[in-house]
């Protein structure tokens, strides 16, 4: 039986004054591991391909994450990352190593694509790099030695090796991951022992330029693992200055929204409405992972210094019949829409503490922006939600309140209606985004600007019904549509979101 508690109008407050921080862009970061199809025959497709590419990489791929401004990828790993040798990723492609992915798949990869590649990836997209290093199986010179040859321009064998593989310069490297999921597939430690481990191989992470700080990020907790949290912290905190905010830039923190079980997952394509809800609930929880993992580290890093690196989230399904159990290719729906929104929504608020966040996976894999086949690609719902969402990438987040009602079809899965976030850019627009999760019903919204009169309005919609998806026979059922549902008032702006629905609102 669906469950309701009316409300005759919604009411919003957003206080144009009140700036409460800055919103960084790596917050709308992606994550690309050696899983399934993402990177091969995904984002690279080899030189020699009748695919339109550049050096390797596809054309239409570049071009999309672009025009979303993508601002970092995070690489090779995920579980792959910890049973990568760097070494076998450069030099002559014809002579390097072939490697037994025993992660996913139990696939043999030639490992065409390695630490050159991936960084012409991000030159070619203009983003950022965060290169997750090997713990579990790795060594302490391994990673300190991978650094130096991306970063250093002294004469060593290190730095003349990579000018023979083809790159004078040395690369600039944004972020390096100390380990992943050390207290799984990264080697299943203890998190006392993966502090000191973390202690140790940041020790050896040297920046060969001064202008070049590697920002350090160590492994986190796998959702509401607290402990975990709160033992890194001691240990990477203890006997140092608080100057040093424990050596690391970021700690990192994985959580998926998996419907049912991780045995049984769902459809990602064949959901019922209470399906929705329960999906919704659960991603929801991400906000509670926040607050209170923030708590842990606020104990230890009062000023936060040191980032909330959310670089795995998104849905987890069944992968789709007849495919690859170990490639994790799944469709991508309105659902999905709604589940980026929302998690955009909290980052947003919660930039104070959460630096950036990596949706697992860019292509192909989980919940993806773009999925291929041959020469075809298709854009999918969630990708059309972070082009809505880049206009806050670099902005100030605004105080915002609204007033919500609780939707669902069982007490367990109740959730509010609606989530919101609002940011002004450096030019002064206000730019609102809104979730609606109720599958049927709109909701009039009047909103108070405070500090501001409503000029120019423009506004932008991803809506549809709940199992829509774009395919390589219909690619455009889901898109971004021009929205004009909106009104300025004395008070500030009035609209009615639709069912089912993110929403982008820009107030001059």
């Amino acid at each position: 039986m669906r469950r309701r508690y009316n409300m005759k109008k919604i009411s919003m407050v957003i206080n144009a004054d009140d700036r409460l921080g800055h919103i960084s862009p790596e917050i709308y970061g992606h994550f690309s591991e050696h899983l399934g199809r993402c990177i091969y025959n995904g984002i690279y497709v080899g030189e020699n391909s009748p695919i339109p590419n550049t050096d390797g990489i596809r054309n239409d791929i570049i071009e999309a994450l672009r025009n979303i401004k993508a601002p970092v990828f995070r690489w090779p790993g995920g579980c792959f990352a910890e049973e990568y040798h760097w070494q076998d990723g450069i030099g002559e492609k014809s002579q390097r190593r072939k490697i037994v992915n025993t992660n996913w798949g139990g696939v043999t990869e030639d490992n065409s694509f390695g630490t050159h590649e991936f960084m012409r990836f991000c030159e070619l997209v203009g983003c950022k790099p965060y290169i997750n290093g090997n713990v579990g199986s790795g060594s302490v010179r391994e990673l300190s030695e991978w650094i130096e040859y991306m970063t250093s321009d002294a004469e060593s064998p290190l730095t003349e090796q990579r000018k023979k593989n083809g790159r004078a310069e040395p690369w600039k490297l944004e972020y390096l991951g100390i380990g992943n999921e050390n207290w799984g597939c990264g080697g299943n430690m203890n998190p006392e022992f993966y502090g000191n481990m973390y202690r140790r191989y940041q020790t050896f992470v040297r920046d060969y330029d001064g202008n070049k700080k590697i920002r350090k990020i160590a492994c986190g907790a796998n959702a509401d693992d607290y402990e975990w949290t709160q033992e890194v912290m001691k240990a990477c905190f203890r006997r140092i200055s608080p100057q040093q905010h424990g050596m690391m830039d970021g700690l990192s923190l994985h959580y998926y929204t998996v419907p049912e079980t991780w045995d049984h997952k769902g459809s990602a394509t064949e959901f019922a409405e209470k399906d929705w809800y329960k999906t919704m609930k659960k991603t929801m929880y991400m906000e509670e992972l926040i607050r209170r993992h923030s708590a842990i580290m606020d104990q230890y890093d009062p000023d936060k210094k040191v980032g909330m690196i959310v670089d795995e989230w998104g849905t987890w399904y069944d992968v789709e019949p007849g495919t690859n159990p170990g490639f994790l290719y799944q469709q991508n729906t309105m659902r999905d829409a709604l589940v980026a929104g929302i998690n955009l929504n909290l980052f947003n608020k919660h930039s104070d503490r959460v630096k950036m966040a990596n949706i697992a996976q860019m292509v192909n894999v989980l919940q993806s922006m773009i999925l291929t086949e041959g020469e075809k690609m298709v854009k999918t719902p969630t990708y059309h939600v972070f082009d809505l969402y880049q206009v806050h990438q670099e902005n100030d987040l605004l105080v915002s309140s609204l007033e919500t009602e609780q939707v669902g079809l069982e007490d367990e899965y109740m959730v509010p209606n609606l989530t919101e976030s609002v940011s002004v850019d450096a030019n002064g627009v206000l730019h609102i985004t809104m979730t609606n999760v109720d599958l049927e019903k709109a909701y009039p919204v009047e909103a108070v600007l405070l500090g501001k009169e409503a000029g120019e309005i423009k506004a932008e919609i991803v809506t549809g019904h709940m199992q829509d998806k774009n395919t390589f026979e219909a690619p455009e059922t889901v898109g971004v549509q021009g929205f004009d549902g909106v009104q300025a008032t004395k008070e500030g702006i009035s609209f009615t979101i639709p069912a089912c629905s993110v929403l982008h609102i820009a107030v001059k």
